[in-house]
C-alpha cells in the first residue's frame, strides 16, 4: 500500500499489489527452496487463486528491447535497456511459510504440515472478523472525486478534506472493498500495513499518512497525493540514463528513507523504481516511497523466510529465505544501476532465469556507459550488490561512501548494524577481542570515516567515552513506538556491561567494524596480513586446541579437534595466520559451524 500517482486509473496502482515471486526451477545445489504445496497441487501462474483470492497478480510494468545475446560467461542474458513495456511476471501462491512465520521450537517444526492444514481449512470455513476498529465517518470527512488508480484488490481515488486540520486538501484515499478480504492472511496484513504507516509517517521522504476508516462494506485509507509520478517514469523520460549528480541526488533519498525504516525495524520487501513517487511534476521534486503492502516487522537477530518482491529486484538470500533488511539494500543497488545505465544488472527472458541470474551472475561494468562512469559509482554500486548479505555496505553505510558523503550536505545517520556488531564483541572471547583490536588499527581514512561518524552520533561524554546511557539517549532519539517496542529492549538488554564502564573510540573500531564487509574488499589480503603482524606483536600467546574450542563455544570432541588442528602452529603452539583470520569471524564461521 502507499500514495497513488495522478494516472489514469488503467495504469498501475500501487495501493492495490500484493505480489509474491514465482518460485524458480534451479536445482537443488544451486538454492534449497523447498517448496509448500496444496495437496491439489499448485494453480498454474497467472490465474487467480480461489484460495489465496487476496493475492492477486500484479498490473506493474516491466521493460525489455531487442533481443541480445547470452553472456560468455555463465550463459546469463545480458540486462537489457529499458524501453518498451512488456507484461509482468506472473506472481506464485503466497507461501505457506507466512502462516508458520511466528511458530517456534522443533515441535512446532515437525508439525508444521498440519499447522499449515488446519490453518488454510480455518482461512476458508471459519467466520472472519472484519471490523478494524477504524473510525466510521470517513463520508462526512471527506468527499471522494475522481478515480485514479484501479488494482485487483482495490481502488484510488482523490479526495477533498471537509473537516479538520487536512480541511480543503486535496488527498489520496484507497478504497478497499471487505468482500475481497477472503482470507485472515489478509485482514492481518491490511492491519500491519496500516500500523507500520501509521508508525513511520513524518519522514520527509516517506508517504504521508492522514487516518485510516472504515463502514460496512470498505476500508479507507487516508494519505498524501503524490502527483509528479513514478521515479520509472523519469528514467524512462531521461532515455534510461541519469548523469552521476543527478543518480546521487535520487539516491540521497532513497536512502535517507530506507535507513530510517530499517532504524525503526521495518524491511520493506519491495523497492522498485515503481515505488518511488514525485510529489509534482518539478524536476527537483521530493521523492516519496509508497507501497508498504509487502513490508514486516523484523528484529534485530530475527530472518524472514517468505518469497516475495518483484522478480528483477529480488536479493539472493530472499529465494534461500532467510533474510533480513540487507535484502532492501539490494534492491537499493539494482535501482542505482539501472539509475546509471539504464539497463537491469540481472535479467532473462523468464521468471525462472531471472531468478539464476540473480544468484550466480555478476553485473556487467564492461559496457557503456560503465568506462565513462567515476570508480567511485562502480564501487559503490558493487558493495551494495555482493551476494553475501554479510558483505553488503547497510544503508547507512551508503551514505557514507566516498561517492555520496560529499554531495550536498549528505547527513550520516546511526545505523543498527553497529548495535548488532557491539554485542557480538562484547560476547567474544578476549582472544578475538584481541584479534579484532589488531584488525582496526589497519583502517584506512576512508573505512574510518562511518565508524568516526557512528561515535560522533552516540554522543560520547566529556572524557570521550561511551557509557550506557549515551546509547539508550542516542536509540531513542528519532525512535517511534515501533523501535521501542521492536528494538530498543534487545540492544540494550546486550550492551548492559557499559552501565559499569566506558568504551573509547579505539576499541569502539574493533567492536564496530565488519569482518565480513572488510573481507569483501580487494585490499583484505593486505589489512588481514598486517593486522596479523600487530597481533604477533600484541595478542598472539600459546593457546591448546581445548581452551580454543572453549572460547568459540564448542564442545571438545574429535570432529573440533580436526577442524582447529591448522589454527595452532605446530611450532609454538600460537595462532596461525589462517586460525587468526577464523578467529576474527568468531564461532559463526562455517569451520566451526560444522564442527558443532
Amino acid at each position: 500500500m502507499g500514495a497513488c500517482s495522478s494516472k489514469p486509473h488503467q495504469k498501475r496502482n500501487p495501493y492495490s499489489k500484493r505480489e509474491t515471486l514465482e518460485l524458480p526451477q534451479i536445482p537443488e545445489s544451486t538454492v534449497n527452496l523447498e517448496t509448500p504445496v496444496r495437496e491439489d497441487g499448485i494453480e498454474k501462474a497467472g490465474k487467480k487463486s480461489p484460495f489465496f483470492s487476496f493475492y492477486s497478480p500484479s498490473p506493474a510494468r516491466s521493460f525489455s528491447s531487442k533481443k541480445s545475446s547470452p553472456a560468455a560467461a555463465g550463459g546469463t542474458p545480458q540486462p537489457k535497456i529499458l524501453k518498451m513495456p512488456f507484461p509482468p511476471p506472473s506472481p506464485a501462491k503466497h507461501l505457506k511459510a507466512m502462516l508458520l512465520r511466528r511458530r517456534g521450537g522443533d515441535e512446532a517444526a515437525k508439525s508444521r504440515d498440519k499447522g499449515v492444514m488446519e490453518a488454510e481449512k480455518g482461512c476458508e470455513t471459519a467466520e472472519l472478523n472484519k471490523s478494524f476498529g477504524f473510525p466510521m465517518q470517513f463520508t462526512s470527512r471527506y468527499e471522494v472525486k475522481e478515480e485514479v488508480g484501479r488494482g485487483h484488490f482495490g481502488y484510488t481515488c482523490s479526495a477533498i478534506s471537509m473537516k479538520g486540520k487536512l480541511k480543503g486538501q486535496k488527498v489520496a484515499v484507497k478504497i478497499i472493498p471487505k468482500a475481497k478480504m477472503t482470507t485472515a492472511i489478509a485482514i492481518e496484513d491490511i492491519r500491519k500495513e496500516v500500523k507500520i504507516l501509521r508508525a513511520l509517517t513524518g519522514h520527509s521522504n516517506l508517504v504521508q499518512f492522514y487516518d485510516a476508516f472504515e463502514d460496512n462494506d470498505n476500508v479507507y485509507v487516508v494519505m498524501e497525493l503524490c502527483q509528479g509520478g513514478e521515479l520509472l517514469d523519469r528514467i524512462l523520460a531521461r532515455g534510461g540514463k541519469y548523469s552521476e549528480d543527478d543518480a546521487k541526488a535520487v539516491m540521497v533519498q532513497i536512502l535517507n528513507v530506507v535507513v530510517f525504516c530499517h532504524f525503526q525495524g521495518v524491511v520493506h520487501r519491495d523497492l522498485k523504481p515503481e515505488n518511488f513517487l514525485f510529489t509534482s511534476k518539478d524536476e527537483n521534486s521530493e521523492l516519496k516511497l509508497i507501497d508498504f503492502g509487502l513490508s514486516d516487522f523484523v528484529r534485530p537477530d530475527e530472518k524472514l523466510n517468505d518469497i516475495v518482491g518483484s522478480a528483477y529486484y529480488v536479493a539472493p538470500e530472499v529465494l534461500h529465505r532467510s533474510y533480513s533488511t540487507e535484502a532492501d539494500v539490494w534492491s537499493i543497488g539494482v535501482i542505482a544501476y539501472i539509475l546509471l545505465c539504464g539497463s537491469r544488472p540481472f535479467w532473462a527472458r523468464t521468471e525462472s532465469g531471472i531468478f539464476r541470474a540473480v544468484l550466480r551472475a555478476d553485473p556487467s561494468f564492461e559496457e557503456a556507459p560503465w568506462p565513462s562512469l567515476s570508480s567511485e559509482a562502480k564501487d559503490f554500486i558493487k558493495r551494495l550488490l555482493y551476494k553475501d548479505p554479510r558483505k553488503r555496505m547497510t544503508a547507512a553505510q551508503a551514505l557514507c561512501h566516498p561517492w555520496i558523503r560529499n554531495y550536498n550536505n549528505v547527513k550520516v545517520q546511526l545505523d543498527t548494524l553497529i548495535f548488532r556488531l557491539m554485542k557480538a564483541y562484547m560476547r567474544s572471547s578476549s582472544l578475538r577481542k584481541a584479534a579484532l583490536r589488531a584488525l582496526s588499527k589497519t583502517l584506512t581514512a576512508d573505512e574510518l570515516f562511518y565508524l568516526k561518524e557512528q561515535y560522533v552520533l552516540l554522543g560520547p561524554n566529556e572524557s570521550g567515552g561511551i557509557a550506557f546511557e549515551n546509547i539508550e539517549a542516542a536509540l531513542m532519539k528519532n525512535a517511534t513506538n515501533i523501535m521501542k517496542e521492536y528494538q530498543i529492549p534487545h540492544f540494550l538488554a546486550s550492551l548492559n556491561v557499559l552501565q559499569y564502564r566506558k568504551m573509547y573510540f579505539e576499541e569502539f573500531c574493533a567492536a564496530a567494524l565488519s569482518v565480513h564487509q572488510l573481507e569483501a574488499l580487494d585490499r583484505w589480503e593486505q589489512h588481514a596480513r598486517s593486522a596479523y603482524e600487530n597481533f604477533e606483536k600484541d595478542g598472539n600467546r600459546i593457546i591448546l586446541i581445548e581452551e580454543l574450542a572453549s572460547e568459540l563455544g564448542l564442545s571438545p570432541s574429535v570432529p573440533v579437534h580436526a577442524v582447529l588442528h591448522d589454527w595452532i602452529r605446530q611450532t609454538d603452539g600460537k595462532l596461525s595466520f589462517f586460525g587468526f583470520v577464523k578467529l576474527l569471524h568468531g564461532p559463526s564461521s562455517r569451520s566451526t559451524s560444522k564442527a558443532q
